[in-house]
C-alpha cells in the first residue's frame, strides 16, 4: 500500500481547507473584499504549489523510514534546494494575472527550511506507526497532534504572508498591500489554530476531521 500517497492526499484536504477558510474570512473584511478578485487566484495557486512540496517532503521521509535513517538538517537543506523548480512554475503560472510576484528568498528560505524540517518528522514519525500496524492517535497524543499541524499551519502562514509583501497590486489597490498582508496572515493564524485543534479532536474521536484527516492504519 502507497502510505507516502495516503498521507500526502490528507495533506492536501488539510491545505485545500485551510486555504477555503482563509479565503472566507478574507470576504468578510470589506476593504480586503476589494483586492480579493485579484489575489484569490494566487492563493489557489499558492496552495497547489505547497501541496506540491509537501507531497516531496513526505516521499523523501518514506525513503528515509525505508533506510531506517530519520531525516535530517541536510535532507531538509537538499529538498529546500528541489522544490526550487515548483517555485519557478508557479511564477510562470501567475505572469498572465493583472499581479506581479517575486518571490523573496532571503526571507523565505529559513521559515521554508523550518517548515520542511518539520514536516520530514512529523511524515516519518507517522508513516513510521502505520508500518507498525499503529493508529495516528497512538502515535501522537492529541496535544502534540494539534502543536505539531498548527506550528506547520502558521509556518505557512508566515511564508503566505511573506510571498504577499512581494505581490504587486494594480492602481488603487496597491495602496491595499500592506492592509492586505497584516489581514492576511492573522486570518491564516487563526484558521491554523481552529483546523489544528478540529482535526486532533477528530483523530481522537475515531471520526473524519473536516480536512479530511483520518485515524487509521494505511
Amino acid at each position: 500500500m502507497d502510505r507516502a500517497g495516503a498521507l500526502a492526499g490528507l495533506n492536501r484536504r488539510l491545505l485545500e481547507s485551510f486555504s477555503r477558510r482563509t479565503t472566507d474570512a478574507l470576504r468578510a473584511i470589506l476593504p480586503l473584499r476589494l483586492a480579493l478578485p485579484r489575489i484569490e487566484p494566487f492563493l489557489a495557486l499558492n496552495v497547489a504549489k505547497e501541496v506540491r512540496k509537501d507531497a516531496i517532503v513526505i516521499r523523501r521521509a518514506a525513503q528515509a523510514l525505508a533506510r531506517t535513517a530519520p531525516p535530517d538538517a541536510a535532507l531538509a537543506r537538499q529538498i529546500l534546494e528541489e522544490v526550487r523548480a515548483i517555485d519557478r512554475e508557479f511564477l510562470g503560472a501567475t505572469a498572465r494575472f493583472p499581479v506581479r510576484i517575486e518571490i523573496p528568498y532571503a526571507r523565505i528560505d529559513p521559515l521554508r527550511l523550518r517548515r520542511i524540517g518539520r514536516g520530514l518528522d512529523l511524515a516519518y514519525r507517522i508513516l513510521e506507526s502505520w508500518r507498525d500496524g499503529r493508529r495516528l492517535r497512538e502515535a501522537l497524543a492529541r496535544e502534540e497532534l494539534e502543536r505539531r499541524l498548527r506550528e506547520l499551519l502558521e509556518l505557512y502562514a508566515e511564508e503566505t504572508q511573506a510571498l504577499s509583501h512581494s505581490v504587486q497590486l494594480p492602481g488603487l489597490l496597491a495602496a491595499l498591500r500592506e492592509r492586505l498582508a497584516r489581514g492576511l496572515q492573522r486570518v491564516m493564524n487563526e484558521a491554523a489554530l481552529q483546523l489544528a485543534r478540529e482535526t486532533a479532536h477528530a483523530v481522537h474521536r475515531q471520526r473524519p476531521a473536516a480536512s479530511g484527516w483520518r485515524d487509521s492504519r494505511r
